[in-house]
């Protein structure tokens, strides 16, 4: 079952999207993440959405704006594919191979839950930054909550998947990173979710059988494709991410949890730190990334001018006087 956000005359709407691309909304229901956190986990989203089956369609899905499936309360960004990590460790900080580090547990930062755009919003340049970057991942969605889950324990508490852009602002990140925090403002201006909240049910037909969902990944930038992997190349499956995330806190409903950037031209910043130049150059604006998920759909973003920059002082070298 897929599950939509949308905006039409002016209104907020969850639906159901049927097979012909009508929307069928869920009366009184206006978020999402709402209706997740009045608990069930997966069989109330789906007793919910199956209600709405016979209702009287909608609109199309073509004549509304999409939203972002969910506004969630927190977003967890991994870093799962180790080609990915090989070739932008190489272009942003100018190391060779993979920290050994990367293998022994999923590492994650936590992002802005406040940046997120919809599946055809235009996405404005960071601010101060001439280096943008998409980055191509797929997002899990939790249903209910949990505490220290096993990876057994937490496949129940997924409640569904949406397909994740996490706009990179590069020049910002390379210089930021280099405090030793981060990443910090270039990652937080923009976020891509959509189209859809996919269940988790419907893709349990495209698991293998390590447990990993094996689903085609494309990224194109203005109808060329320059990016191309399987989601089952994660180092780790979502239920182990969820099972790490939860380790001694909680995940709640709504929260989402990327997987992180996919490797052979997921983003920019990978090819070019394999080829040794930005080739193909940053995004500017009037481009427009679409990213195709098997199973789940497509976003299509415009790249579009940002505000002026804002200048912020240098620090005040203190003398460090005591009280």
């Amino acid at each position: 079952m897929r599950f939509a956000t949308y905006e039409y005359r002016n209104q907020h709407h969850v639906a159901v999207v049927a097979e012909d691309g009508t929307l069928r909304s869920l009366p009184g229901v206006h978020s999402l993440t709402g209706l997740l956190t009045e608990g069930g986990g997966l069989p109330q989203l789906l007793d919910a959405g199956t209600e709405m089956v016979d209702a009287v369609a909608g609109p199309h899905v073509s004549d509304v704006r999409l939203l972002p499936p969910l506004q969630p309360p927190t977003v967890r960004d991994f870093v799962t594919f180790e080609e990915h990590v090989e070739g932008v460790r190489r272009s942003v900080d100018g190391a060779a191979g993979v920290p050994e580090q990367w293998y022994k547990a999923p590492t994650f930062y936590f992002t802005n839950p406040y940046a997120m755009y919809g599946p055809h919003d235009n996405i404005p340049v960071p601010m101060g930054s001439s280096v943008l970057d998409f980055e191509l991942e797929v997002a899990a969605v939790i249903g209910k909550e949990g505490r220290d889950l096993t990876p057994e324990q937490a496949r129940d508490h997924i409640v569904g998947y949406t397909v994740f852009n996490d706009w990179s602002a590069r020049d910002l990140q390379s210089a930021e990173m280099k405090v030793g925090l981060g990443p910090c403002k270039g990652k937080d201006t923009a976020t891509t979710l959509g189209p859809y909240l996919v269940t988790a049910d419907e893709l349990e037909k495209y698991r293998d059988t390590d447990g990993f969902l094996r689903l085609a990944l494309t990224a194109e930038i203005n109808g060329e494709v320059v990016g191309r992997d399987l989601l089952s190349n994660m180092g780790w499956t979502f239920e182990e991410m969820v099972a790490y995330a939860s380790r001694g806190t909680v995940v709640r409903p709504g929260d989402v949890l990327g997987s992180g950037t996919c490797g052979n031209g997921g983003c920019l910043a990978e090819l070019w730190g394999v080829r040794g130049r930005q080739d193909p150059t940053p995004l500017k604006p009037g481009d427009m990334v679409t990213l195709t998920v098997e199973g789940i759909g497509t976003v299509s973003n415009t790249v579009v001018t940002g505000a002026d920059s804002v200048p912020v002082p240098s620090a005040r070298r203190r003398t460090r006087e005591r009280p």
